[in-house]
């Protein structure tokens, strides 16, 4: 999965800017049916389910770990623990998770994953710091399947800033978001045979014609000017739809979509 630089962040809040205006003037005809599509997102599944450990509702979970365990690792380095323990305490803390069906403890009021899970991982280094340190030293430590080997290298490549703990957390949550979103994207045209095209049209979701001029990019693609319009006309809106669709698969309800991608622009928009 391809990492977005840091250098990203600003030009990619501009699009989601862009891709927020249109996403208000669609709503009125797409807001139906979205609503009844929302019943079989990850989080409302994990959510709904009566029990936690059903396939169903513990695949739904295990899947949104999996997408967003480096915004917790990230968050746990940021509170001063060493790499090592960092590890350790992600994956004990996502193998409690899953264990203990800490879900159950979800505000259905409050329910953007998200928030739970920054909530969770509080009350956790909190609390089970010096049991996993003993775990640790009986040599018992609970392994998750995550690739967390490669996670301090891409820690240490970001640069550093001043945010807080929590802020550090949401801006790695927003980027892993829109990792997401871009891996779906890539996948989809691949299963096209359009994979080539994607690549070369990926920049223009960044920014607009000036920086990716449609005349360059047709002479690439050996298409017209105006078949490339076209084509980055449909690459944006596949992307305001699968972001919507990702961002929907995090929350609790229809009505905190909106929400969340307001929040995550402010977010993408801190320097």
């Amino acid at each position: 999965m391809q990492v977005l630089s840091w250098k990203m962040r600003r030009p990619i809040a501009a699009r989601l800017t862009r891709v927020k205006a249109d996403m208000s003037r669609d709503g009125n005809d797409t807001t139906r049916p979205f609503d009844a599509w929302f019943a079989t997102t990850r989080w409302t599944v994990v959510l709904s389910a009566g029990d936690p450990s059903s396939p169903q509702a513990a695949t739904a979970l295990e899947t949104l770990c999996h997408a967003y365990w480096y915004p917790l690792y990230a968050y746990v380095r940021r509170c001063g623990h060493s790499a090592p323990d960092a590890q350790d305490l992600t994956q004990e803390f996502f193998a409690q998770l899953l264990e203990h069906h800490w879900v159950a403890r979800a505000d259905r009021h409050k329910g953007r994953f998200r928030s739970f899970l920054l909530m969770a991982m509080k009350r956790f280094l909190a609390n089970e710091w010096d049991k996993v340190k003993a775990v640790k030293r009986g040599g018992r430590v609970r392994r998750v399947p995550l690739p967390l080997d490669a996670a301090e290298t891409r820690y240490t490549r970001e640069p550093l800033d001043m945010s807080t703990p929590e802020q550090a957390f949401e801006k790695r949550w927003a980027l892993a978001l829109l990792e997401s979103v871009l891996s779906d994207l890539r996948e989809e045209y691949a299963r096209d045979g359009k994979a080539a095209l994607f690549n070369t049209l990926k920049p223009c979701l960044l920014g607009g014609g000036e920086s990716q001029p449609y005349a360059t990019i047709a002479a690439q693609l050996e298409m017209t000017e105006g078949a490339v319009k076209v084509a980055v006309c449909r690459l944006r809106e596949r992307y305001r739809g699968r972001l919507r669709e990702e961002i929907a698969h995090t929350v609790a309800s229809p009505a905190e979509v909106d929400e969340e991608l307001r929040h995550l622009l402010r977010v993408l928009a801190r320097r």
